[in-house]
């Protein structure tokens, strides 16, 4: 087959592709390959995924903020996960030895499905949506990520929750020959987190198996995670291998290690202190200038409604 290139010179403006349809034309493209060929090929986990788009390719999905999106190099290197070291950079130097295929997710407790999937079982019955994502965390930095995923509420209806659900649990993988920071003694392991059903139930609330178009690192929570972008990063368990619908309310771990600063609901609040850090600012990864935090986030209107009348302060 013969390609004809043309010098930049014999090119008719009439024959350039304009920017906004090469761009419409890509998104198409994409979503169709995420539609056709799923989850399988997402969770492939090349070590470098060659046909990821650029961030500013992918079309905002529901509840997307339109800030600037934290670039993708940051995101991945600076990182909060004590299973791999407490340093930031613990995690992107020491997650890539973390084997996550095979991968599987027990559901457990009070449903009337109770059952073990495969995550590509887990996950395939699903269509994936792209959510671009504020996130603060306690140390006063903030990210915007887009996220590939599925709502938590839609996993949660397959399985039937019994009236006895009132509350979500989730657990991360524990294997501290591949998780080096689990030999410590920082934390009580496996991590655990929590959520009241309703909040579980939110459409904001989403299990992400990938971000910026691509795979997601094991640095982020590889090969599934929980996002709950009106609550501190913390909340937001990494790497889950069980999910347990109770009565009761979970001891976290991060209640169970410091209950003096770390309660069960975890809101963004500026005016509830996580000592030594103040949470009234907040600077932007990225940025020079600090910002004033919102309240839940800036997710207020969406999910102020889920805490009328509790005391924020007290319920922190």
């Amino acid at each position: 087959m013969a390609i004809l290139i043309k010098r930049p010179a014999a090119i008719k403006p009439s024959e350039i592709t304009d920017r906004a349809l090469y761009f419409d034309r890509r998104r198409f493209l994409r979503a169709s390959l995420l539609s056709t060929v799923g989850l399988p090929a997402l969770l492939a986990r090349p070590r470098i995924a060659s046909a990821a788009l650029t961030v500013h390719e992918l079309p905002p999905g529901p509840f997307s903020t339109h800030e600037t999106m934290t670039p993708y190099q940051d995101t991945t290197t600076y990182n909060n996960f004590y299973e791999f070291g407490t340093s930031k950079g613990d995690p992107s130097r020491y997650a890539g030895a973390m084997s996550t295929n095979p991968w599987t997710v027990a559901v457990t407790g009070a449903c009337r499905h109770p059952a073990i999937y495969h995550l590509e079982d887990f996950i395939r019955p699903y269509a994936l949506q792209e959510r671009i994502y504020r996130h603060r965390c306690v140390e006063a930095w903030s990210m915007v990520i887009p996220w590939i995923g599925v709502p938590l509420r839609d996993i949660l209806r397959r399985c039937v929750p019994s009236g006895d659900a009132r509350y979500v649990e989730f657990t991360t993988l524990y294997d501290p020959r591949e998780m080096p920071g689990q030999r410590s003694d920082i934390l009580q392991w496996p991590y655990l987190e929590g959520l009241r059903m309703d909040e579980a139930m939110h459409p904001l609330t989403l299990l992400a198996v990938g971000m910026y178009g691509r795979v997601l690192p094991n640095q982020n929570g590889a090969p599934l995670r929980l996002v709950v972008p009106w609550k501190y990063g913390f909340k937001s368990i990494k790497s889950i291998v069980k999910i347990r619908l109770v009565k009761n309310q979970p001891v976290t771990t991060w209640m169970r290690a410091v209950p003096q600063r770390y309660g069960f609901y975890s809101n963004v609040n500026p005016a509830v202190d996580r000592v030594p850090w103040s949470q009234r600012y907040e600077r932007r990864i990225g940025d020079f200038f600090k910002r004033k935090t919102l309240m839940f986030n800036g997710y207020g209107p969406e999910v102020a409604h889920l805490y009328a009348g509790m005391n924020l302060a007290k319920y922190y």
